[in-house]
């Protein structure tokens, strides 16, 4: 798995008060980081506002969360905690919260409980596990469609992949 650098997972904080007066203020702040940490940030940001009493804030833009949606008013226990799971478990971590839509429990317990490891292919995975309990006369390998048998048990429902590269396919089970 792929561990990305701490400081490539950011968010940009505006300041709501600076942005409904017509202007920007804000700051790029790195989210792999404790949430406490960021919402000092925050808070020196707001208070670094030309607007009097600046409170609100909002996420604007977030840089290396791998296609994972963060909202303009996510939650920064959540953010804090979707950048770990990202920094740890690099692009499988991004899809395992794609595949939740952002819930990281989740995508935690699939990880920890459902993870059957990273094969070529799905079909390479069902073909290993079919192999390890049922023994297949050789001469009858040559027709078994492990194609098809995969194929029938991603759409059962009884496996989900994420494919982090080409030939990199994570195969989980749901339970």
């Amino acid at each position: 798995m792929t561990n990305l650098s701490h400081s490539s997972l950011r968010i940009y904080v505006a300041c709501l008060a600076a942005y409904n007066n017509g202007f920007l203020h804000g700051t790029w702040i790195d989210a792999d980081q404790d949430a406490d940490q960021i919402r000092d940030e925050i808070a020196a940001m707001l208070a670094r506002c030309p607007i009097e009493d600046a409170e609100e804030y909002a996420i604007h833009d977030y840089e290396g969360f791998e296609g994972v949606n963060i909202s303009e008013y996510a939650g920064i226990d959540s953010v804090a905690r979707m950048a770990a799971f990202i920094a740890e478990h690099g692009a499988l971590g991004a899809g395992l919260l794609e595949q939740f839509s952002g819930d990281i429990d989740q995508a935690e317990t699939a990880l920890q409980d459902c993870y059957h490891g990273q094969f070529d292919s799905l079909a390479e995975y069902v073909e290993e596990l079919t192999t390890e309990s049922v023994t297949i006369p050789e001469a009858l390998r040559c027709y078994v469609d492990w194609e098809g048998m995969a194929r029938d048990a991603e759409m059962g429902g009884d496996l989900f992949t994420i494919e982090t590269a080409h030939g990199e396919v994570h195969v989980f089970s749901n339970r």
